[in-house]
């Protein structure tokens, strides 16, 4: 599955929500220094999901905040997590 995800890096708590236009976004307390926030959201993600670290890729969005991940995951099992998400639809 690919998610498509805006990234605010440097926040107070760590959060995943999904914006008023449906965006899919996560704040994290990492700082954008030296691929720290990428790292971090691979972690934070991984948590959120269940799934090992190893299963979320980072494809494409290094150094900007509008971000596309492979995740190696059951699809279902990760739209169900989605689903349940502050603004979801």
């Amino acid at each position: 599955m690919v998610l498509h995800i805006k990234v605010k890096p440097g926040s107070k708590i760590d959060k995943l929500f999904f914006d008023a236009a449906g965006q899919l976004n996560a704040k994290i307390k990492a700082p954008a220094q030296d691929g720290k926030a990428n790292a971090y959201l691979v972690d934070y993600l991984a948590r959120q999901f269940g799934i090992s670290k190893s299963s979320i890729e980072l494809v494409s969005g290094f150094t900007n905040p509008h971000k596309r991940l492979e995740i190696n995951a059951k699809d279902a099992e990760i739209a169900r997590i989605l689903a349940g998400l502050e603004g979801a639809n």
